[in-house]
């Protein structure tokens, strides 16, 4: 924070040396970031954005409620709007996220490609020339980063996640290897923030974990089929032409949370203090999640008459607009194996319940 500060008190000389300089010389400011400053920047700027939804959902929900009370609209009305005011929210979560984890893209294809310095520098000097302002970095001095007392993280910390792998449905309870839709071929993604507050005060092992994540999963039918909603029944059928692409995407906002079991020990220090971190040892999550649908799409890619067409359909295609279910990970360090197992049915009133169950790679990064 106070880096930052002072990269902010720079901007500001900056603009009032432009504005009292006698000179007409060119201005020129060059403040390069370290690494690990610029990814902090973007991971708060994604904290904020999904705080600030977050407190306009809960005021925009207060208000219909209040509404409902006062006998203004039904409670009926007010779970459609209350409804359609979280997909609205998670549309822009999902809009302005998209946009830092672009930043955060870019950064980090930045230091892979050695753009970027490897450790962090102090400003060592600020000088203003004829109109100009100089910047000089030096490295840290009087004391090198072995000399730094180590410290505690907070008892509290944050993450940001990221997930990747299978999905398929398990239908009445069969193995999904004997499902309608491609193993191979079948994907989720899960990205979002979560809180992992250290339970005991003076012991490491227990955390309470829990966030906001974006759920994708994703659904590809074998044998050329794809989804038709007939009524309140949505069932595979086969095509009357050869897809190249045949894919049902549901999207969810979810709320996670897991008991976390984290075997990192507790540190001690040269002075004989303890303090404690997180994710440098095997970790073990167990708990489960709950959310609303934000939207259902299928895409369909095929030839017709030499021509490549590509069609997409919206609708709800009879999908849950709620989901819950129970999710496992386990691991070393930021990243571990994660599962995840939805308990309602995919489809509201389909004959034969089917069930989303997804396996994967799961990234925690502080």
């Amino acid at each position: 924070m106070q880096k930052i500060i002072l990269y902010t008190v720079v901007v500001l000389l900056t603009v009032i040396s432009k504005i009292s300089a006698q000179e007409k010389d060119s201005l020129e400011v060059k403040v390069t970031k370290s690494f690990e400053l610029q990814a902090k920047e973007i991971a708060n700027n994604i904290q904020i954005i999904t705080t600030e939804e977050k407190k306009a959902l809960k005021e925009e929900v207060a208000a219909i409620d209040k509404q409902i009370e006062e006998g203004k609209i039904t409670k009926e009305k007010g779970d459609e709007l209350k409804l359609g005011i979280a997909k609205e929210r998670a549309q822009n979560i999902e809009t302005k996220v998209a946009a830092e984890e672009a930043r955060l893209s870019q950064l980090v294809q930045d230091k892979v490609d050695g753009r970027l310095r490897e450790t962090e520098q102090d400003i060592d000097t600020i000088q203003l020339r004829k109109g100009r302002l100089i910047i000089s970095f030096e490295p840290s001095r009087g004391k090198s980063r072995k000399e730094y007392k180590p410290r505690s993280e907070r008892r509290t910390t944050t993450q940001f996640v990221f997930a990747a792998g299978l999905n398929n449905v398990v239908t009445n309870g069969e193995s999904f290897n004997k499902s309608d839709f491609r193993v191979w071929g079948s994907h989720f993604y899960e990205w979002g923030l979560t809180l992992n507050s250290r339970i005991l005060k003076d012991h490491n092992l227990l955390h309470a974990k829990y966030g906001l994540s974006l759920m994708y999963n994703n659904l590809r039918p074998t044998d050329n089929q794809y989804f038709v909603k007939n009524g309140d029944v949505t069932e595979l059928q086969t095509g009357t032409v050869d897809f190249d692409e045949s894919r049902l995407r549901n999207v969810y906002l979810t709320v996670p949370l897991h008991l976390e079991f984290d075997f990192t020990p507790k540190k001690v220090d040269k002075d004989g203090e303890s303090y404690f971190r997180t994710h440098e040892s095997f970790r073990v999550g167990i708990g489960g999640y709950a959310g609303v649908r934000v939207k259902s799409k299928q895409i369909l890619k095929y030839k017709e008459d030499d021509q490549r067409i590509k069609t997409k359909q919206k609708g709800d295609f009879n999908v849950s607009d709620f989901n819950y279910g129970l999710s496992a990970y386990i691991g070393y360090g930021e990243i571990s194996f994660y599962a995840k197992y939805d308990i309602n049915p995919l489809f509201k009133d389909n004959a034969v319940d089917q069930n989303n169950i997804s396996f994967g790679v799961r990234f925690d990064i502080n």
